[in-house]
């Protein structure tokens, strides 16, 4: 066995061991949990970085475990599978650091970063998993580290978002796994392969290969939060910060819409599913919830429960460019895996702060918050920015390439659905930012904690390196090491380029 056996198991078990000895801490020992979780994200960080140096010079980095036989559990590490890693490791880095602030003093924190440390493990298999049955196995371990996660408070409002959040991913895991079941049963095990697994599969099956991929998208649609299989999302709002901005921006939402990319792409295909006729459908259901999610922000009053509904929109955005089917479509909707995480997990950090510091919870109460919480706000403002799509923001970079992808592939209605979702954006984003810059305070703030400027650095750190890192991805998106650079090498490989 050699480097490139060990380094994917080296970068699963880099947050699964933390994990499982933080759960032995006790409570008190609290600087060596902290210690634990940021070595353990460092390292992650560092072998991620090798690997990507190892795929850039031609490697191959494959795992196989025997799980049942003839079936692997399998590792496997190309450019789509290593731009979901990267941004997992460095955003968990930061959501550690983060979540470190923001849980100082409570109880049950060992817990916490043992159920945080496996939830990272499980999208970090989500996204090396090499063949459909791996990927359902992290998949579903992905569900259930993650509840004790929405739970975590105790309350009784936290264990019903608890019991939605099962409800809702459980019937989803379900119809994945009989979705995966019946493929099985068709062509035997199926390996994720660029440009399809099922390229040159004859018509006597096509009708049958039809309702698999309704219900491998159904399965994976509930965690994306499609439109009507969102309504677990809202509700998870209840867990802490640290929580929302995970769930959002890499583990469980992300989750599945990268796990619809690898269907289309790495399962069906693009010629495939362009020969069965499912991509349409699923641009519709894309577009649906792209609006409908923006429409639900603007009524919501609640911070987080806006954030949310704006996650059900802009995760779409990918699921559109995947749907869409041409080579600037999939970069911009790939892309977006990247954007989204950076824009939304800066939005939710300050969200946190804004709670955590201030008790603020609703979009009325901020008013004139700008110029007690400046950097913060800032952070805000700019990630609220870049979902609008202001360039040259990496919001900006998504949209533009969707646009383009959309007149490519001869869908004119995508620039449609990107200008009414944009405007819909502004108009749930823009008067928070009027309220908080604007507006006189209702009352006067409390001041900051003496050394402190706005907050703890711990929580006020994170979110000014992931505004940077967006900012920097739309400035120098045509820069070699970008995301989108990244992605049009992974467009390159799909459409055979």
């Amino acid at each position: 066995m050699t480097v490139t056996f060990w380094l994917p198991v080296a970068i699963l078990l880099s947050s699964f061991v933390p994990g499982v000895v933080i759960f032995l801490l006790p409570e008190e020992q609290s600087g060596a949990r902290t210690a634990l979780n940021l070595i353990g994200a460092v390292i992650k960080v560092v072998l991620v970085i090798g690997m990507i140096w190892g795929i850039t010079e031609g490697r191959i980095y494959e795992a196989r475990i025997p799980l049942l036989p003839d079936i692997d559990l399998v590792l496997h590490a190309s450019r789509l599978p290593v731009l979901f890693i990267s941004l997992s490791a460095v955003l968990w880095l930061l959501t550690t650091i983060y979540a470190v602030g923001y849980l100082e003093g409570s109880p049950h924190r060992s817990r916490f970063f043992g159920f945080f440390s496996l939830c990272v493990s499980a999208t970090t298999g989500v996204a090396m998993a090499g063949n459909l049955l791996s990927f359902l196995v992290f998949y579903e371990i992905l569900t259930l580290v993650t509840w004790p996660l929405v739970i975590h408070r105790g309350t009784e409002e936290a264990h019903q978002a608890g019991r939605v959040y099962l409800a809702y991913t459980l019937t989803g895991g379900a119809l994945l796994m009989v979705g995966i079941t019946w493929l099985h049963a068709l062509v035997g095990p199926v390996d994720f392969v660029e440009r399809g697994a099922l390229a040159g599969i004859g018509p006597d099956y096509h009708g049958q290969l039809k309702v698999i991929f309704a219900l491998l998208i159904a399965g994976l649609g509930v965690k994306a939060a499609l439109v009507p299989l969102h309504g677990w999302l809202p509700h998870a709002m209840v867990a802490p910060a640290p929580v929302s901005a995970l769930l959002h921006a890499v583990a469980v939402v992300k989750a599945g819409a990268f796990g619809i990319v690898r269907v289309m792409y790495d399962v069906f295909g693009i010629e495939f599913a362009t020969t069965l006729g499912v991509h349409r459908p699923l641009a519709l259901v894309a577009s649906i919830t792209i609006i409908y999610g923006s429409i639900q922000a603007l009524a919501q009053d609640d911070l987080k429960r806006r954030l949310a509904f704006s996650t059900v929109s802009q995760i779409s955005y990918i699921i559109l460019g995947v749907a869409t089917l041409g080579r600037l479509a999939t970069i911009g909707g790939v892309v977006h895996l990247v954007h989204q995480a950076l824009m939304k997990i800066t939005l939710f950090f300050c969200a946190g702060i804004l709670l955590e510091t201030l008790g603020i919870h609703r979009v009325s109460e901020m008013n004139g918050v700008g110029r007690r919480m400046p950097l913060t706000m800032i952070a805000f403002s700019l990630a609220a920015l870049g979902m609008i799509g202001l360039p040259p923001m990496a919001g900006f970079i998504s949209k533009w390439y969707l646009g383009l992808g959309g007149l490519d592939a001869g869908d004119p209605w995508v620039l449609a659905v990107l200008l009414v979702s944009t405007i819909l954006n502004a108009a749930y984003f823009l008067p928070i930012l009027h309220a908080a810059w604007f507006r006189p305070a209702n009352s006067p703030w409390p001041e900051a904690r003496r050394g402190e400027f706005e907050t703890r650095l711990y929580l006020l750190l994170p979110p000014l390196i992931t505004a940077l890192l967006f900012i920097l991805a739309g400035l120098f998106a045509a820069a070699p090491v970008s995301p989108t650079a990244w992605c049009h090498v992974i467009a390159d490989a799909e459409y055979g380029q």
